[in-house]
C-alpha cells in the first residue's frame, strides 16, 4: 500500500479563460476525482490538498466590494471560507465518485491550521498572487486607488499579492494521520491551511496571509512520513527554458538535478518555483518520489507514462 499526498492547484479547478463559476468548479472536481479513484483501485491511500489562489482572491474582493453594505471579513477569514467551500465541493464529489464505483470509503475534510513565524519576511513583503489576472493598465488603477501590492505573474498578466509565510507545523497532523490509517480519504491543508502564530501557552492566533499549498503539503507529508508527493497543476510536465525556443520538457530528473535547475533560476517564484522547492524539501526528509503533472494525466504519470518524476 502506497501512501501519498496529492496537491491540486486552485487553478486546476478554475481554468484560464473561464468565469470560475461554482458549476464550472464542480465539473473540474468531478474530472479530477474520476482520475483519483483509479489510484485507490491501484492500492493508494492518500491525503488530498488543494490551493485556493483564484478563489480566495475572489472572496476577498467580494467582501471589499460589499463593505458599504455589510462588514467586510479580513483575508484570514476569506481563506477559511474558501477552504470550507472547496472542501465541501471536493468531499461531496469524491464521495459520489466512490459510491458510483461501489466502494465503501469515507471522505472527510479537516479545516487545517498551520503554524507560521510571526516574523516571517513575507509578512512585510507580500509574495503570493491571488485572484484574477489584470492588464497593466487595469492593475495600475488598483495600485493607485486601493494600494494593492502586485506582481506580473509568469507572462499571464498582473495579480494582487498578499503575505505568504512558510509553514512550520501542521496543528491537526495527528488527527489527519489517524484518519489516513483508518482508510479514510482525507482532504486537508486546503488553501495551504489557515495560517496561525503560536503565543505563550500554545494559544493560537490567526494571521492575515495565505500559505502556499505546495509548501504546506510537503510539510504535512514529511511529518507523516508519506511515500509520494503528487503535485497536480496546469501543465503536463516540468520544463526548463520554459516559453523559449530551446524549451525542454523533463520526463525524469534526480534530486540533485532539481536542486541545480532551481539554483539556476529555471523555476519562477510565482509558478513552478514553489513546487520544485517543496519537492526538494520532501525528498530531503525521507520522501521516495515526487510526480508533477496535470490532473488529466495522473494515472499515466503513476505508471511512468506521463508527467515529470523526481527521485532521490
Amino acid at each position: 500500500m502506497t501512501t501519498a499526498i496529492i496537491a491540486i492547484g486552485g487553478n486546476a479547478l478554475m481554468k484560464a479563460g473561464e468565469q470560475g463559476t461554482i458549476t464550472q468548479q464542480f465539473a473540474h472536481s468531478r474530472e479530477t476525482c474520476a482520475q483519483l479513484i483509479q489510484l485507490i483501485e491501484q492500492g493508494y491511500k492518500f491525503i488530498l490538498t488543494h490551493g485556493n489562489g483564484p478563489q480566495v482572491g475572489f472572496s476577498l474582493r467580494r467582501h471589499e466590494n460589499a463593505s458599504k453594505v455589510i462588514p467586510a471579513s479580513p483575508l484570514g477569514i476569506c481563506v477559511a471560507e474558501t477552504v470550507g467551500s472547496m472542501g465541501y465541493m471536493l468531499q461531496q464529489t469524491m464521495q459520489n465518485t466512490v459510491k458510483k464505483k461501489g466502494l465503501k470509503l469515507d471522505t472527510v475534510t479537516i479545516i487545517t491550521q498551520v503554524v507560521v513565524d510571526k516574523d516571517d519576511p513575507s509578512i512585510k513583503n507580500p509574495t503570493k498572487p491571488i485572484g484574477q489576472f489584470f492588464s497593466k493598465e487595469d492593475i495600475d488603477i488598483k495600485v493607485s486607488g486601493e494600494n494593492w501590492n502586485v506582481v506580473e505573474d509568469s507572462g499571464r498578466g498582473w495579480r494582487r499579492v498578499v503575505p505568504s509565510p512558510r509553514p512550520i507545523r501542521i496543528v491537526e497532523k495527528d488527527t489527519i494521520g489517524q484518519l489516513l490509517e483508518k482508510g479514510k480519504i482525507v482532504i486537508a491543508c486546503g488553501g495551504g491551511g489557515l495560517p496561525v502564530i503560536e503565543l505563550d501557552g500554545g494559544i493560537l492566533d490567526g494571521v492575515e496571509a495565505v500559505i502556499d499549498k505546495d509548501y504546506a503539503s510537503s510539510k504535512l507529508a514529511q511529518q507523516l512520513g508519506l511515500d509520494e508527493f503528487i503535485i497536480l497543476t496546469s501543465v503536463d510536465k516540468v520544463s526548463i527554458n520554459f516559453g523559449k525556443p530551446d524549451e525542454v520538457q523533463l520526463d525524469s530528473i534526480t534530486f540533485d538535478q532539481a536542486k541545480q535547475y532551481f539554483a539556476e533560476g529555471q523555476f519562477p517564484p510565482g509558478s513552478m518555483g514553489p513546487k520544485i522547492e517543496a519537492a526538494i524539501e520532501f525528498l530531503e526528509n525521507g520522501g521516495k518520489k515526487v510526480i508533477i503533472t496535470s490532473p488529466e494525466l495522473i494515472v499515466e504519470a503513476i505508471k511512468g507514462e506521463a508527467g515529470t518524476v523526481i527521485l532521490p
